[in-house]
This record gives C-alpha cells, sequence and structure tokens, in this order.
C-alpha cells in the first residue's frame, strides 16, 4: 500500500521510509548509475540506483 504520491514528496521525507505506486515513464543507465522517472496521477519523480 502507498505512503504518499509522487506529487506530494517533500525536503521533510528525507531519510523516511516511503511507499510509492506508479509506474516507470524512462530508465536511463549511465554505466554505474541507473535512473529512473516514475509517474503517478499527481507528478513524477526521478529515483537512482
Amino acid at each position: 500500500m502507498r505512503s504518499h504520491y509522487c506529487g506530494q514528496l517533500e525536503t521533510s521525507l528525507v531519510n523516511e521510509t516511503i511507499t510509492l505506486c506508479g509506474w516507470v515513464n524512462k530508465r536511463r543507465d549511465l554505466g554505474g548509475l541507473i535512473f529512473i522517472d516514475m509517474r503517478d496521477r499527481t507528478g513524477l519523480v526521478q529515483v537512482v540506483f
């Protein structure tokens, strides 16, 4: 179950564990890093692995 929507993320959540539900809009593999643009109905979040 989701704890937040993409459009609800803010700096007060840094170092907190949250759960997002959405879809991968774009994935980029830049060698040592993978960037994923994750979307839901409220916005876009960039995830880095």
